[in-house]
């Protein structure tokens, strides 16, 4: 990792760039998928499968009998490990169900806001070298507990044409049935537009890389939302005297291994803490089974070296990362005014990995700055708020001349009309 001490306010913005790619270039590279599969539905899909995923496909769905198969392959240990994730998940998402809200705001005028569910959402699931089965209790818990009608999974094969056993077993602990062996832009693409097979959604959510990113990103422009933008996982570990280097490497190496285009960032005002780490990920980092990706990772990643307190919260706020541990002995002075961030672990033992796995909040969240606007995913970001309002002749008194006035003053003569009849008619 580069060691940079004490940098000028002027020099954050190059300091915390993430490692980008063209987006637009990405976007050209997907369109064609995209297109093919809105065209040629199913056949586009396996031809994709194929060439991509290296599997010849009969099937996309993942049948029943299937999933049984898989969910018995998974050992007893590791079920317990994702029951117990459920249960926290469940119980934090089941807290964030909304109160409808009723408000009369003047005699005569009532407004209301419900929450719906969305009703067909799509969730996708990256498989690979590391298939994210926790992905899919972040996903599908919160969209059963929201009440969504249609829940439909997509994650990628492996070369024997099969979801990896955790995957299954976590969708069928959420009750997911609808589930089909497709990744990449393709999986996308047929959520979105719909196929023979695979049904069309309102929202896709997951994560991905990024030729998976860019088509959420393309299909977003026409008819189907997504959760979020998002970009590479990153982490940011804000450390003071009081830290344990052994907890702080094996933080930053945490989110190193996710892939080669990941970022960690080191911040602290302790300059004898930085040695420590940089010993401790030397010690650590040959230990690991994916070492070459995290020594990719460290290699767009940081320690820096800041003044003060005060200073390592700017750069904190400024970066806005994904996720940021604060392992500092007095983390209560400073949670307040942290605002930019996906997620936050207070103290040396709220490690990063708890929150990807079990402690209840949900994993996916806004990276590459994004979090100085978006939140991550809730119960909220699968369901949809309507407000509704009833007025009576009372109501019509109140505002009607309010309603008149400014239509009249923004020009727009059919609004300030509707409200002119109603109030001629009460006058009648």
């Amino acid at each position: 990792m580069k060691i940079v001490k004490y940098p000028s306010r002027q020099e954050w913005g190059e300091l915390l760039r993430r490692p980008v790619c063209d987006i637009m270039e990405m976007l050209e590279t997907v369109r064609p998928i995209v297109e093919r599969v809105r065209a040629e539905g199913d056949a586009a899909v396996k031809d994709y499968e194929a060439r991509f995923d290296g599997v010849e496909l009969d099937s996309l769905a993942v049948s029943a009998a299937a999933i049984d198969e898989g969910c018995a392959q998974v050992d007893d240990t590791l079920k317990a490990a994702i029951d117990l994730a459920y249960d926290n998940i469940t119980a934090f998402h089941g807290a964030q169900r909304f109160d409808p809200v009723r408000v009369e705001v003047c005699p005569g005028v009532v407004c209301e806001q419900r929450a719906v569910p969305i009703e067909r959402v799509g969730l996708y699931v990256p498989g690979g070298t590391a298939p994210l089965f926790s992905t899919v209790l972040m996903l599908a818990a919160p969209a059963r507990i929201a009440g969504c009608r249609q829940v439909v999974l997509c994650s990628p094969p492996g070369k024997d044409g099969r979801l990896n056993p955790a995957i299954l077993y976590a969708a069928r602990k959420c009750g997911v049935t609808q589930v089909f062996a497709v990744g990449g832009a393709q999986a996308i693409a047929a959520m979105a537009s719909g196929t023979e097979s695979i049904p069309k959604v309102d929202k896709i959510f997951g994560p991905g890389n990024q030729y998976v990113m860019a088509a959420k990103q393309l299909v977003s422009l026409y008819d189907t939302a997504i959760d979020l933008p998002a970009g590479p996982s990153e982490v940011e570990v804000w450390a003071d005297e009081s830290s344990v280097p052994q907890f702080v490497a094996a933080d930053l190496l945490s989110q190193a291994e996710h892939g080669v285009d990941s970022q960690v960032v080191l911040v602290t005002a302790t300059e004898g803490l930085i040695e420590a780490v940089q010993d401790e990920i030397d010690r650590q980092l040959p230990l690991l089974p994916r070492a070459d990706i995290a020594r990719c990772s460290l290699e767009n990643s940081k320690m820096i070296l800041v003044c003060d307190l005060d200073e390592a919260l700017a750069l904190t706020n400024d970066y806005a990362p994904e996720h940021l541990v604060v392992a500092l002995k007095n983390y209560e002075a400073v949670k307040d005014r942290i605002v930019h961030v996906g997620s936050v672990f207070l103290g040396n033992w709220s490690c990063e990995s708890a929150g990807d796995y079990a402690s209840g909040t949900n994993h996916t969240l806004p990276t590459k700055g994004y979090a100085k606007a978006y939140g991550g995913l809730c119960l909220d970001s699968f369901m949809r708020k309507i407000t509704f309002q009833e007025l009576s002749p009372e109501g019509i008194r109140r505002i009607g001349p309010a309603v008149e006035c400014m239509a009249a003053a923004e020009h727009l003569d059919a609004h300030r009309n509707a409200m002119t009849v109603r109030l001629n008619h009460l006058n009648l």
